[in-house]
Formats: structure tokens, C-alpha cells, sequence
């Protein structure tokens, strides 16, 4: 039997809590780009309390309408490097191909000043087994924090870039992965400067903006900057701040990027895992003191040499 809650906020929506953090199944509701307005607006207002919303057996979405629907959450944008599926702005990962498998913590694009605010993903081809999903929640691992360590954080900044060390905490990666990485993924290099702490725009809720694309801290040495980036990144994904979702064919789960990481669990071998994502354009985080994130390095201010270095 399915326990579901009662969540007065959002009326229409039947509503099954995952975890007690971050997470909520959205229950009865066949998601589309012409679901009614009263029903989105609760849907939209749900994923920012609930961090995370996941809709099972969503066979109607095709990848036009996938993207219609994300459409609905403001403008998608493609993939600042990855090339896109014919025809499409969606972000596609194939087990099968090099760059298909995102296992480690990060919250999307944040290489980019005015990096996305929302992921819609899509499961088009789903192992028997494994290849399941985590996701936590960054602004209560802010909230949990010490208050002398919530102040330090505070006025810490960050440079994120997509030219990071995808090899450094595999036990093994395979050199067709590190080959996609560098020619694919790192084919133009970006860097962008972020608070640690950044406000987010609906809900207020301070969060913490870190993950694998974290390259240094302005101010501080590459050891420090580790050290210190390892101290604040362990609070993000402690168990208790996250929830673990067992992906089924054609399952969607819709993010807030702005208040949570996740990784992609690399457990299912060589079966098939393939899935999609439409992602829509964000704005520059904001600090506590309304300093915002500023672009440190793109490809059209580099020369054709160090664009492709």
C-alpha cells in the first residue's frame, strides 16, 4: 500500500514523501506541455520545497514534448560543450558512449555564471538492476552547519570549471571515459566565479554551491582550498541529507539545481542505461551580501590554441 501525505500548499497534487530531507513522488499526474496551469503552478511550487519531485510511468513524453514541457519552467538551453541530439537542445547520457555516466557529486553547469535552475530527466532505457540516482539537499546542509562555520562559508568564493580532474576519485576510469572527457566535455573551457553561499531567488533559502566542478577558492591555495572544500562538500552528502531513487523505464525526476547535488550511481556493468535531460537557464547565483557570480573565463575570451588545450 502507497502512503501518501496531505500537503495543503498544493491541494491537487497526491504527494508520497521518498525521504524525511529532500524528495516527493508526485502520484496520478501524466506530466505534458499543455497540463493545466493551476496543476504546473502547484508542481513548480512543490519542487522548490521538496528540492527533488520524481512521476513514474511517463510513457506519453517523447523528446519533443519532453522539451515542451521544460518549457513551461522558463527557456532550455543545450549543453554548453556536449553536442545534442539531432533536432534538440537535450542533454543525452548513453552508458554505451564514453560520457555517459555522471558518477560523482555535482550540481549542473556550474561552470557558467548563470547556471541552470532546473533538470527535467528522462529514462528512455533503464538496467535491470543498479544505475540508481542520489540527490541532496544543499541548503539544508547549510542550515545544519555550525553558525561560526555558516559565517566563514558566507564570505567564501568559488571558481568552478568544466576543465576539472574527472579521473582523480575513480579507482578505475576507463580510458574511453577520460577520452570523451577531454575531447567532448572539455572541448571549450569555462570557468565562472561563485559564492559558497548563495541565496536562493524563490524560496530565500541560503544553500551551499560546491560539487566536482569546484576548482579553487579565491584567496586560498590549491591545499587549502581542497581541505576546505572537503570540510563543506562532507556535510552536503551526509546519508541523512539525501535521497536514493530506483529509476524504472520512463520515470521522470524534476530538480531545483539551485539547492541540490547528485551522482549518478555506476553499478550496473555494461547493461544499457540511457537517459535525457532538458535543462533551463538560470541566473547568477546571489551572495548573503548581494554580490553575485561573475565569469572568470569562456571561449571567446580565449585564443584558438588555449580554447583547445
Amino acid at each position: 500500500m502507497t502512503t501518501v501525505s496531505v500537503d495543503t500548499d498544493f491541494p491537487d497534487l497526491t504527494i508520497r514523501r521518498v525521504a524525511g530531507n529532500i524528495g516527493a513522488e508526485i502520484l496520478d499526474i501524466k506530466i505534458s506541455p499543455d497540463i493545466d496551469a493551476a496543476i504546473f503552478a502547484q508542481i513548480d511550487a512543490a519542487l522548490v520545497k521538496y528540492k527533488v519531485l520524481f512521476f513514474r510511468n511517463q510513457t506519453q513524453l517523447t523528446d519533443e514534448s519532453h522539451q515542451a514541457f521544460g518549457a513551461r519552467f522558463g527557456k532550455i538551453v543545450a549543453h554548453p560543450t556536449v553536442p545534442a541530439p539531432t533536432g534538440t537542445k537535450l542533454f543525452e547520457l548513453d552508458a554505451s558512449k564514453g560520457g555517459g555516466r555522471a558518477d560523482s557529486w555535482h550540481t549542473d553547469v556550474t561552470f557558467v555564471e548563470a547556471f541552470p535552475k532546473i533538470s527535467i530527466l528522462r529514462g528512455v532505457k533503464i538496467p535491470e538492476y543498479g544505475g540508481d540516482t542520489v540527490w541532496a539537499n544543499t541548503a539544508t546542509a547549510y542550515e545544519k552547519l555550525p553558525e561560526e562555520l555558516k559565517r566563514f562559508a558566507e564570505s567564501l568564493r568559488a571558481v568552478h570549471s568544466n576543465d576539472y580532474d574527472y579521473g582523480a576519485e575513480r579507482i578505475v576510469a576507463e580510458q574511453q571515459r577520460l577520452d570523451h572527457h577531454r575531447k567532448v566535455f572539455v572541448s571549450a573551457v569555462y570557468e565562472a566565479e561563485h559564492p559558497v553561499v548563495h541565496v536562493h531567488p524563490v524560496s530565500g533559502e541560503k544553500a551551499l554551491l560546491l560539487g566536482h566542478f569546484f576548482k579553487r577558492l579565491s584567496g586560498f591555495s590549491s591545499r587549502e582550498s581542497a581541505r576546505l572544500f572537503e570540510l563543506l562538500q562532507n556535510r552536503v552528502i551526509q546519508l541523512e541529507n539525501t535521497v536514493r531513487w530506483r529509476w524504472q523505464q520512463d520515470d521522470v525526476v524534476i530538480w531545483d539545481n539551485r539547492a541540490t547535488q547528485h551522482y549518478a550511481v555506476n553499478d550496473y556493468g555494461n547493461q544499457p542505461r540511457l537517459v535525457r535531460r532538458v535543462t533551463i537557464e538560470g541566473d547568477a547565483a546571489v551572495a548573503v551580501d548581494g554580490t553575485r557570480s561573475r565569469t572568470v573565463s569562456h571561449p571567446a575570451q580565449q585564443s584558438p590554441v588555449s580554447a583547445v588545450a
